[in-house]
């Protein structure tokens, strides 16, 4: 277990990062490529839907896209901790580019056809997850560790962005012409795969390649062992899943709250967008909260807010007030994410970051799939204002939970010395790293070198 708890390990200051060149560079190389597959997604929808007519098969791409985050996942994670990350995340670009690439090329000749479109959809997905798993996991090796807490607020603002601009752009281009959605996504791929080949630091810790012995589900299993015996992120984690359930709800709830006070679907994406808004603003501002009160505090402090705001939605009088429940409900979330994600990252070695981050995610979309189901049934067997009162009620639960699971001296104490060890560990890791770098810079000079005489 690491200093997930230890306010000073979060302590850098996001300025700080813009003279980390490295860092930049898988930053925007990532952000890019996101925005690139927001674009995609919506060009997805329109092209299949106007060219049939059909919403069956429009449904039918989007359950291609979204197939991998529930059966690629885990065998993802594994595979990255596994590879060379730097070359996987190449890999993942180029197919990429050569997957989308193809689409581009089919619209532009009205060569549509259902199977091609789902095939690229779930290998576009599935090269997605491998690269941003292998990402998140490399940029805790180009930053030192005091800014942690600040490149996580940072990706974490990012994916925030992309989703704000990605789907509106796709929908521009696409109105501009049919193909330009996947020509700009491919171009986005590009520069991402530029990005990436002009990052010099090393992506892994000297261990991590290591060629660890055991097949693909023994590693799998690894990964789920070790996570199991993390007993304060076994907690998180169950936290995480158990509040995306409620928030599928409001997600839904929204719609219908909007339909029930005259709004128009509009109103719907207006709302949305300043919830994204908000979210990014909580990433932007999460290292501010993880330098004073450390992610132990937070995740107990979100929690306990989301179960003060999310009954007040079945009380709220108007739109106005609606829209500014759920802004500081998406608020808490973006704070959250960042904390959720750098507790992940930091309790797992580097050697199993690809898997813990697999296995995260894998919990959060199953959690997503169970929150739209629950979401559905519910909100269509009782008004939305019981349906609310009871999302409350639930998540009043999860903070209680919240707090029994983190709350008080002892547990803090325990953080402490997990935060003691995590240090040791670090200095250790570094210290590997850089005799390897010695040794490759003495080996250097000898190479060309002629006998005297």
């Amino acid at each position: 277990m690491s200093a997930v708890g230890h306010p000073t390990a979060t302590s850098g200051q996001p300025g700080r990062l813009t003279g980390n060149r490295d860092f930049l560079l898988l930053w925007v190389g990532s952000g890019v490529s996101a925005l690139g597959s927001r674009a995609t997604s919506i060009g997805y929808t329109l092209l299949v839907f106007w060219s049939t007519g059909s919403a069956t098969a429009a449904s039918l791409v989007t359950f291609a896209a979204l197939l991998p985050n529930l059966v690629t996942q885990l065998p993802a994670g594994a595979l990255v901790d596994r590879w060379d990350r730097r070359r996987t995340m190449v890999l993942c670009n180029v197919g990429r580019i050569i997957a989308i690439g193809s689409v581009a090329v089919a619209v532009a000749r009205d060569s549509v056809w259902l199977p091609h479109l789902m095939v690229v959809a779930f290998v576009e997905a599935s090269l997605g997850i491998c690269y941003a798993l292998a990402e998140r996991a490399a940029v805790f090796n180009v930053v030192p560790s005091d800014q942690y807490g600040a490149a996580t607020a940072a990706n974490e603002s990012r994916a925030n962005a992309a989703s704000i601009l990605g789907q509106p752009a796709g929908t521009l281009l696409y109105a501009l012409t049919r193909w330009a959605p996947f020509g700009f996504a491919v171009l986005m791929h590009v520069i991402s795969l530029v990005t990436l080949l002009f990052v010099r630091r090393d992506l892994q810790a000297p261990k991590a390649r290591a060629d660890e012995p055991g097949g693909l589900l023994a590693r799998v299993r690894e990964g789920f062992v070790f996570v199991w015996s993390q007993v304060y992120l076994r907690r998180a984690l169950g936290l995480f899943a158990a509040s995306n359930i409620l928030f599928q709800v409001l997600g839904l709830g929204l719609v219908v709250i909007v339909k029930n006070q005259g709004g128009s679907p509009p109103t719907v994406g207006i709302l949305l967008v300043v919830n994204s808004v908000f979210g990014m603003a909580g990433a932007m501002t999460s290292n501010f909260y993880l330098g004073r009160w450390g992610i132990r505090r937070i995740i107990m402090g979100v929690n306990i807010a989301w179960a003060v705001l999310m009954p007040l939605l079945a009380l709220a009088p108007g739109l106005v007030v609606i829209g500014a429940i759920f802004a500081l409900i998406h608020y808490g979330a973006g704070i959250s994410n960042v904390a959720g994600m750098l507790y992940v990252l930091q309790a797992a070695p580097d050697h199993l970051r690809g898997r813990a981050g697999s296995i995260v995610m894998l919990l959060s979309s199953g959690a997503n799939s169970l929150g739209a189901l629950f979401a559905g049934f519910l909100l269509d067997s009782t008004s939305i204002t019981k349906a609310m009162l009871i999302v409350g009620g639930a998540m009043g639960v999860i903070a209680v939970l919240a707090v029994l699971g983190f709350g008080g001296r002892a547990r803090a104490e325990e953080e402490r010395a997990d935060a003691e060890r995590a240090a040791t560990e670090r200095a250790e890791a570094e210290r590997a790293e850089a005799a390897a770098e010695a040794g490759r810079a003495e080996a250097e000079p000898a190479v060309g070198k002629t006998p005297a005489g």
